[in-house]
This record gives structure tokens, sequence and C-alpha cells, in this order.
């Protein structure tokens, strides 16, 4: 990195395994590190949610797909559950992850079939614990609850098809 220049620095989590990402603009494309590592990133955005990305000379389309409680990413077909923190604004976001109060829904975050229910009405549950299953381009994603508390109502049954911000669940 450039000495007096003071790089862009987030801390990435892809699949529970942790990066720290160290970015500096050089006019149009970025230049940085990744864990130590040199490397250099072109990027734009060529849709909505979706970039094309140069990473040291090799090609990538990169889809976002962000529901209220997660972030993933998509590339070449695979999904990719992803957390990026900024470790300036850490401290701000602790702060924001209080426990919340009040009724909070589990919403599909995309089309699908519901292929298991993990969880019945009046459970307990954990904070980030799976809840009910979805299939959506023959992949199986489990969606966690919200919050810790008790399933007060479920929204949707095995086999039954499901749209992007449907309710499935409610935990209070």
């Amino acid at each position: 990195m450039a000495e007096g220049r003071t790089p862009m620095t987030y801390d990435v989590v892809i699949e529970g395994k942790s990066y720290r990402l160290e970015l500096e603009r050089e006019g149009d494309t970025y230049r940085g590190q990744l864990d130590g590592t040199p490397v250099r990133l072109d990027a734009i955005l060529a849709r909505p949610d979706v970039i094309s990305l140069i990473v040291d000379g090799k090609s990538y389309e990169v889809k976002r797909e962000l529901t209220p409680r997660d972030l993933h990413l998509w590339i070449k077909g695979a999904r990719y559950a992803v957390e990026v923190r900024d470790p300036r604004s850490l401290q701000s976001r602790r702060a924001g992850r209080e426990p919340a109060a009040g009724p909070r829904k589990l919403i599909a975050p995309m089309p699908g079939k519901v292929v298991r229910l993990l969880i019945k009405e009046k459970d307990r549950v954990e904070a980030g614990q799976g809840m009910v299953v979805i299939e959506a381009m023959k992949m199986q994603n489990e969606l966690k609850s919200p919050k810790q508390g008790t399933v007060q109502k479920l929204c949707a049954s095995e086999g039954s098809l499901v749209n992007a911000g449907d309710v499935l669940a409610v935990v209070e």
C-alpha cells in the first residue's frame, strides 16, 4: 500500500472464514491486499445488485442477495453467506445489535418451495436457529430465526410455494 494514504479496511467473513481486505483507489481500479497478499481489482456495477469484477486478471460476475438479516453473494452459480465489517464502524454496529423488542417476522428472501419446517408453533427458538428450509434454483436454503423467542405463528407449510417477501413465521 502507498505510504501516506489510508486504505479502506474491511473484515469479511465468507461461509464462516474470516479475511481482511485493504483497498486503495488508484484511478478507475483498486489496489490492495487480501490477508497480506497483493491484489488488483476492477469493478463495474453492471446492473442493480450485480458487479462485473476482475481480480488479478480473472473475470467474475457477482450477484448480491440482501435480506433484512443476511447478505449472500452468488458467484458462478454458488451461493455464499457473507458478512462485511468496516472496523471503523464496528462499535456502532455492535450497539445496533441489541435484542429486538416485540415480534419479528421471518421473511422469504426469494421465491421457492418450502421443503422442511424445522420448528412448530409455540417452540422456543434461539437467534440464528434454523426454522424453515426453502428450495430455490435447485439449492436448499435454511432460513434462521431473526431473534430469540417463541414461534407465535407459522405461516408456511411443507410443500407450499412462497414468493420473495412472504412472511413464513413470526417470533416474539
